[in-house]
């Protein structure tokens, strides 16, 4: 009986190891966002579309040790060019009607302004990136809570 309670409990630990499978069994963790160009009044403004808020030049949020995906395409009159500081990305140069997706692995934390940059850097907005721990590094009164 002992023997068997052994047994099932290496071979448990074998499998929850992943030790059987030939794939890995987690998806690489993305956050993905899409936002457009618009020329509204002779003004470049940014608005998301998938992932954040349909407000004017909105704060895009990502997490650290997250692929950061982010799709612009530009629905403008004009070509656009999208660059986020502190990250030194840039899209493709968009003429109206065509998009381009970047990624970003950010690695710290902090806020980061993103720029419509055509002949000079226009700011728009910024882009955050927070770092979110397990809730087993929690201490003091969070860590009772969970």
């Amino acid at each position: 009986m002992v023997a068997g309670i052994a047994g099932l409990a290496a071979t448990i630990g074998f499998v929850g190891q992943g030790n059987v499978r030939h794939v890995e069994i987690f998806w690489a963790e993305t956050v993905e966002q899409t936002i457009v160009f618009e020329d509204i009044d002779g003004e470049t403004t940014v608005r998301g579309i998938k992932g954040v808020k349909g407000e004017s030049n909105p704060t895009l949020l990502s997490r650290t040790s997250f692929a950061y995906i982010l799709t612009v395409i530009n629905n403008g009159t004009t070509v656009h060019r999208l660059y986020i500081d502190g990250f030194n990305v840039q899209t493709d140069l968009l003429e109206p009607g065509q998009q381009d997706t970047i990624t970003i692995y950010p690695d710290k934390e902090g806020e980061f302004a993103y720029y419509d940059k055509r002949e000079n850097l226009m700011p728009l907005g910024k882009i955050k990136i927070v770092t979110v721990v397990a809730s087993d590094e929690f201490t003091g009164i969070w860590k009772d809570l969970i």
